[in-house]
C-alpha cells in the first residue's frame, strides 16, 4: 500500500515540478535577457550599449551565434508582469498566451550590423517608447517569457 502511494505520488509530483521548473527558467531567462531597470551602463571599451549587453546576452545562453533582434525594456518587473495577468489571446505559432501590454515602456533595440561578418556581433541601438507584445506563460496570473515584438507606431 505505501509503495502504490509512493509511486502514485511520483507519477504525479514530479511532472509538476518539472513543470513549474521549466516554466519559473522561462521567466528568469526573461528577466535576465529581456529586463535592464536600472539601465546599466557599460564600459567605453564595449562601444556602446547594446554590444556590452549583447555580449552578456551571448555569454547567458552559451550561444556564440549572433542574434539579429534583441528587445530590452526598461522599466519595473512590477509594472512590466502586470500585462501578462489576464493575456489576451493564445498565439498558435508560439503554442502559449500571448498579450499586447497595456503600458508603453521604455525600450532599446539591439539590431546587428548586417555589413559585419557574424563572428563580430557589432549592434546599433534604438531606443523608443512603445507598447510590446508579450508571451505568458499561463493563461491567468501569468509572467512573462518573451516579446515577440512591437506595436508599430
Amino acid at each position: 500500500m505505501v509503495l502504490a502511494r509512493t509511486l502514485v505520488l511520483q507519477l504525479l509530483l514530479v511532472p509538476a515540478l518539472t513543470f513549474l521548473s521549466f516554466s519559473s527558467s522561462k521567466v528568469r531567462n526573461f528577466r535576465t535577457l529581456h529586463v535592464d531597470f536600472p539601465k546599466v551602463t557599460f564600459a567605453n571599451e564595449f562601444q556602446g550599449y547594446c554590444n556590452g549587453l549583447m555580449s552578456v546576452v551571448r555569454g547567458y545562453r552559451y550561444d556564440r551565434h549572433c542574434p539579429w533582434t534583441h528587445y530590452v525594456l526598461h522599466a519595473p518587473w512590477s509594472q512590466i508582469s502586470k500585462n501578462c495577468k489576464e493575456p489576451d489571446s493564445f498565439c498558435q505559432d508560439f503554442s502559449e498566451y500571448c498579450s499586447l501590454s497595456q503600458d508603453a515602456f521604455f525600450l532599446t533595440t539591439c539590431s546587428r550590423v548586417t555589413l559585419e561578418p557574424p563572428t563580430t556581433c557589432q549592434y546599433n541601438e534604438t531606443t523608443s517608447t512603445q507598447r510590446v507584445y508579450l508571451l505568458c506563460n499561463r493563461r491567468f496570473n501569468g509572467e512573462p517569457i518573451y516579446i515577440i515584438g512591437l506595436l508599430e507606431k
